[in-house]
């Protein structure tokens, strides 16, 4: 039995949900499916878009890593609009956060932190993840919390 108002997940929906999103027409998807569940259940809605490192071969372009930077940020603040803007027409609150990091890690970090009750990840469209395991499958695996795959 649980103490009068701690945390236990399972009970009377997800009061927090977090969703993970990258600008791609699967994560943009779960943002669609995570919102509609945050409206209908009254939940609060944590979006977050995590930013790689520049890719390795980066660094032997001069002023590559900069460029990399450069376009993270406005596909970072792009997401940030879109998302906000779906959100106000829907009636809905959204705490949007953009991190720097490995996705799985930051991920994981903020919805231990939160504590959410469901994670929602756009499945992955890269074929090589197959083999060394997509985000979604790295968090569903993490066991944590409910995670929700959406194609």
């Amino acid at each position: 039995m649980t103490a009068p108002g701690a945390f236990e997940r399972g009970t009377d929906g997800p009061r927090v949900i977090l969703v993970g999103v990258d600008g791609s027409p699967t994560s943009l998807r779960a943002a669609a499916y995570a919102a509609g569940l945050a409206r209908r259940q009254r939940s609060r809605l944590v979006a977050v878009h995590v930013t790689e490192a520049a890719p390795p071969m980066a660094g032997w372009v001069p002023a590559a890593q900069a460029v990399v930077r450069e376009a993270a940020a406005e596909v970072a603040a792009e997401l940030r609009r879109e998302i906000l803007s779906a959100a106000e027409q829907l009636g809905i609150e959204v705490d949007y956060r953009t991190l720097h990091g490995d996705p799985v890690a930051e991920i994981s970090r903020i919805a231990d932190a939160l504590p959410a009750d469901a994670v929602l990840v756009g499945a992955s469209e890269q074929a090589g993840h197959r083999v060394i395991g997509s985000v979604a499958v790295r968090l569903v695996r993490m066991g944590h919390w409910p995670v929700t795959v959406v194609p």
